[in-house]
């Protein structure tokens, strides 16, 4: 059945722009200076007339999540061999997923990858075509880590896994490949806010930093009250409401959204923490502040490159296999990666 609903969508979203267009209300959307491309406007038509991630429990939702993974994700990425793997972390140890590219760098480092879903939906195959990408493109190792999910395991038990997963793969580097005791940290969405954290915790604990940040439309202020909010208050996938609905799972009664482990962008100092790739979608409540959050590194001495898909919606590195610009945006991030550890290993052998 799966395969029978990704073949019909992959047809339907196939069709030229006006048409879809025109089943989807017949007039392109178009908020704060921004035109939603068509394919991610018929995909919101769609999802208009089914039930709302609010009045679903967490484990309806990730049921429709990843049904829909399947339906409108990419395939496997050729040339990139995938692994189980599993990380220890104390008494307990973390699933993870490692990505090889046939044409790996040995001076790349790892990238340790988190992905998106509140802290409360998601799993492996949520980035799946997306890491396979990464490594391709960047040439290096990919650790895609499943990382425990709310309202089972509130903040901070997600974060802790993923810094859990950073510290290990840097530290054991060297089985993957890649130089001992070096790593890059990355993530969309809440996965963006874990890898921002790790960064601030990494440099409030006196330890080296990653060989590069990688942000993807990232949660940096639970508490956003910027204009965006606002503006894509009604966005597909990730709605305002939707935002709420996470956010009630994800942080316990005693949670204080000012905490930088919550909000990274509250942290007073951002300097010394690594190079930054920072990436926003347009029609996203999140932009404004993924964009704030690449201002401040900036302010503070911190390499950034940033960029604003403005005709993409949240969550785009999910659609790569029926939304050609999403395919296209994935391995222009992906190259912005590479070209930040270009410059690393440049710098290391000079």
């Amino acid at each position: 059945m799966a395969n029978v609903r990704r073949a019909l969508a992959r047809t339907l979203l196939s069709l030229p722009s006006p048409i879809l267009r025109l089943m989807s209300g017949g007039a392109a959307v178009y908020r704060g200076g921004r035109t939603l491309d068509p394919r991610f406007q018929f995909m919101a038509a769609q999802a208009a007339r089914m039930p709302a991630m609010t009045s679903l429990s967490p484990e309806e939702a990730r049921r429709a999540t990843a049904e829909g993974g399947k339906v409108y994700g990419g395939r496997p990425e050729p040339g990139v061999r995938v692994e189980p793997l599993t990380i220890p972390a104390g008494e307990r140890s973390i699933a993870a997923r490692l990505y090889r590219p046939q044409q790996q760098d040995p001076a790349a480092p790892a990238i340790v990858f988190a992905h998106f879903g509140g802290g409360v939906i998601g799993d492996l195959d949520t980035s799946h075509a997306f890491c396979g990408i990464l490594a391709k493109v960047a040439r290096a190792p990919v650790v895609s880590v499943e990382y425990r999910l709310a309202p089972e395991h509130r903040f901070p038990a997600g974060l802790d896994d993923v810094l859990a997963a950073y510290r290990h793969v840097r530290d054991h580097a060297a089985q993957f490949g890649a130089p001992a005791g070096q790593a890059m940290i990355g993530g969309d969405s809440m996965g963006g806010n874990f890898a921002a954290v790790v960064c601030q915790e990494l440099a409030r604990t006196g330890q080296p930093q990653p060989a590069l940040q990688l942000l993807i439309y990232p949660c940096v202020d639970v508490a956003s009250q910027t204009a965006s909010m606002t503006t894509y208050a009604e966005a597909f996938p990730l709605s305002r409401a939707t935002m709420d609905w996470f956010m009630g799972h994800y942080m316990g009664p005693d949670a204080d959204p000012a905490d930088p482990r919550l909000s990274p962008i509250r942290q007073d100092d951002l300097s010394g923490l690594a190079p930054a790739v920072v990436v926003t979608a347009g029609f996203d409540p999140l932009v404004d502040q993924g964009e704030a959050y690449a201002r401040r590194l900036r302010a503070a001495g911190v390499p950034v490159i940033y960029r604003c898909y403005d005709a993409m919606a949240h969550g785009f590195t999910a659609f790569t296999g029926v939304v050609p610009c999403a395919d296209v945006a994935c391995r222009e991030i992906a190259g912005l990666v590479r070209e930040g550890l270009e410059g690393r290993i440049a710098r290391a052998a000079s």
